[in-house]
């Protein structure tokens, strides 16, 4: 493989100007327009080139060229997901030892990790709920107590904090978002590995298992029905109904139905209007057809659906779930599980249904992907016919 498709590269995004600082990112070109991005840390227009020729980034550098003519000589299809694997199980091999070869300035290992990265998260241009996402790790952190310093950051202590995470949040609920914890915690003590201010990554040397993630539970094609057709006994309680409903049959997340505009963000493509817009959360750009409950819901208030405030529209949900006796949860993070267990019901090519949720990678579509009461019997009806 080329050396040249490694490469690093700063200020991608083009937020310097606006911020003062920018990401630093290995950028790996893998083939047919795909590349692969892996941040290394901030800087500024100055002081970027200095960070991108550390002895830690080019290291990364020919890390991922061996990977790369790795994955030419063994002829495996060069693909972010085989590329990822190939990371992770090159990582899982390093020891303590091998991280100790590399260069370490000696940065002063009493600074605070927790003000880092407070620094950092204030710094990102992020969406508001992904920072109080954030929020939330440094906020544990406080409560855990054992993480304060650089120097703090070791791998007993990582392994303590996830067994802390565990007793905190409950196994009951916690699995996935314990994984989350982890995941937003890792970017900044990698950064700091990254820039030779910690002498190790002490993730690299702790596993943390994930456990099983709690399956979805979305509501059937029936129970949706059901909640279109009832009567409501309050104007506020109509008004969360029918937000729900049209984002069980859009798809779309909360935020992204309060900031919906029917003028500016909908085409129509022979009978069905579609919605082409980009998710408030990942700034991924979707395209969904607004199916024909949702287009009632649209006629029904002159195409301006109602406003709520998300806490209020949950809690008329909750009512509603109770007075219809229905068991699942009714929020709109459920309406959205639901529209994509129902579109891949009726067999919608799971890559267009990613591109109706706005998914970046498929994989996170394949978690609907579950055979449904409906496809059940309709495939035994099928099988029941064609048997002799």
């Amino acid at each position: 493989m080329n050396a040249e498709n490694v490469s690093v590269i700063y200020d991608r995004k083009h937020t310097a100007d606006t911020k003062g600082v920018a990401k630093v990112e290995i950028r790996v070109y893998l083939g047919n327009g795909v590349r692969k991005y892996v941040t290394v840390g901030e800087a500024t227009p100055r002081t970027w080139e200095k960070l991108a020729t550390s002895v830690s980034v080019l290291n990364q550098v020919k890390k991922f060229q061996k990977i790369l003519s790795a994955m030419d000589v063994m002829g495996e299809k060069m693909t972010k997901e085989n590329f990822e694997r190939h990371i992770e199980e090159m990582e899982a091999q390093l020891t303590p030892e091998i991280h100790a070869e590399n260069e370490y300035e000696g940065t002063d290992q009493n600074q605070s990790f927790i003000d880092y990265m407070q620094r950092q998260v204030n710094a990102e241009q992020i969406s508001e709920g992904t920072r109080k996402h954030k929020q939330v790790v440094i906020d544990s952190l406080k409560r855990f107590g054992q993480i304060k310093t650089f120097a703090d950051l070791t791998a007993k202590n990582i392994f303590e904090y996830d067994q802390w995470l565990h007793h905190e949040i409950g196994d009951g609920r916690g699995y996935v978002t314990i994984k989350g914890y982890h995941k937003k915690l890792h970017k900044y003590v990698r950064q700091l590995w990254c820039c030779n201010m910690i002498p190790a990554d002490p993730y690299n040397q702790v596993t943390i298992k994930p456990g099983k993630s709690k399956e979805r539970d979305p509501l059937l094609e029936e129970q949706m029905v059901a909640i279109r057709k009832a009567v409501m006994p309050d104007i506020m309680m109509e008004h969360a109904r029918d937000l729900f409903v049209f984002s069980c049959y859009t798809g779309m997340a909360y935020c992204d139905v309060m900031a919906f505009n029917f003028k500016t963000m909908t085409v129509k493509c022979g009978d069905l209007y579609y919605i082409d817009g980009t998710r408030i959360k990942t700034n991924c750009s979707f395209f969904t057809p607004v199916l024909p409950p949702a287009m009632e819901i649209l006629k029904k208030y002159d195409y301006k659906l109602p406003h709520m405030a998300n806490q209020n529209a949950n809690k008329c949900l909750k009512l509603i779930r109770i007075q219809l006796g229905i068991r699942q949860n009714m929020t709109f993070h459920v309406a959205r599980h639901s529209f994509a267990t129902l579109v891949l019901s009726y067999n919608i090519p799971i890559d267009n249904v990613a591109k109706m949720l706005g998914h970046k990678n498929i994989r996170t579509t394949q978690i609907y992907a579950k055979v449904l009461r409906k496809t059940l019997t309709d495939n035994s009806d099928m099988l029941a016919k064609e048997i002799m």
